[in-house]
């Protein structure tokens, strides 16, 4: 007798389903005598923080989840993380329910908040990271191992023995990095973990984000208004408005649901005549630099250009897609209609 064969497709890492989240936010007049009837009569008013919200992530994946200030970034990611407990829907990360297996759940994920320390702020560098690696229950030779790779990766051996609260902020955010890797996790929620840095320390937390990413094969939710770090480091994005997904796919895909518009960036020599034509818009200018907006699907480009080349002294010019800053604020002026 031949038995039957059974595919088994594979689960994702992340499932979310359906996810609903409200807040009763009180409600209080103006006034000294407006306090006094709030304390007698307190009204509340509900906010829907998440509105039916789902997607799911297959591991290894590096995901952006961007939306604007009270879209409902935050209230996922603590969904996730098993801070806070939903008023209805499904969460599971790695076959666990978050808020239900606190304890399991945390030992496999790790959190890196921008405006949140996990370090100890009098304590030197080394010291929070011994702590964590009791909090963690993680093996010596494992922490060991695990420390000395961040700190090589991380260039963190002249931090080590430096009191926290006199890390600049680039320097205690790529320890703060390091704090939520020593056990070696397999999810990192990393939520504006580039904000306030400067150009180099962007740089480099961004490259050991990609490395641990490819090279571990950790899965990473980045959530962020930097959409630098977007384009260069995530070949997923979901965006979330009003508590709703309003988008989840590649740049490419997102830029392609607003516009398949280009722009033309034109620089002129002085003294030298602007672009004028029908079938673009000058978007801004800049001394004698012209951002035009044209339809390539209405515009040959080639033909466009030497256009522009016949009627103007040209000194440079290039051709780009819209800013993704762009293309986020319209999809957000979308949803706002």
């Amino acid at each position: 007798m031949t038995l039957p064969v059974v595919y088994c497709l594979p689960v994702p890492q992340i499932i979310v389903e359906n996810l609903v989240k409200t807040y009763q936010v009180a409600e209080r007049p103006i006034g000294v005598l407006g306090g006094l009837k709030a304390l007698a009569w307190p009204r509340y008013k509900t906010v829907t923080a998440l509105e039916g919200v789902s997607f799911s992530l297959e591991s290894g994946e590096l995901v952006g989840y961007i939306g604007p200030n009270g879209a409902g970034k935050s209230t996922t990611v603590k969904a996730l993380t098993g801070i806070l407990v939903p008023d209805s829907g499904r969460v599971e990360v790695m076959g666990r329910i978050p808020w239900k297996e606190r304890v399991a759940h945390v030992a496999r994920i790790g959190v890196v908040f921008g405006q949140r320390s996990q370090l100890w702020w009098d304590l030197p560098t080394i010291e929070s990271f011994d702590l964590l690696k009791e909090i963690y229950k993680t093996p010596t030779p494992k922490y060991v191992q695990t420390r000395d790779e961040l700190v090589d990766r991380l260039s963190l051996s002249e931090l080590l023995n430096v009191p926290v609260r006199q890390l600049s902020l680039g320097q205690r955010m790529r320890c703060e990095l390091a704090a939520s890797l020593l056990h070696s996790p397999d999810i990192l929620f990393l939520d504006e973990p580039t904000i306030g840095l400067d150009a180099v320390s962007k740089l480099a937390v961004r490259d050991f984000m990609r490395v641990l990413n490819r090279e571990r094969g950790v899965t990473v939710i980045l959530t962020t208004h930097d959409m630098d770090d977007i384009e260069a480091l995530c070949s997923r994005v979901i965006l979330i408005a009003g508590g709703k997904i309003l988008s989840d796919g590649s740049l490419s895909s997102l830029r392609a649901q607003v516009t398949q518009e280009r722009w033309l960036i034109v620089d002129l020599e002085e003294q030298s005549a602007p672009p004028c034509g029908q079938d673009f818009e000058i978007v801004s200018q800049q001394g004698d630099r012209f951002t035009l907006r044209y339809q390539p699907a209405q515009t040959d480009t080639a033909g466009l250009i030497g256009r522009i080349a016949a009627q103007c002294s040209v000194r440079d010019l290039r051709v780009e897609e819209p800013p993704i800053e762009e293309i986020i604020a319209r999809l957000y002026g979308g949803a706002g209609k």
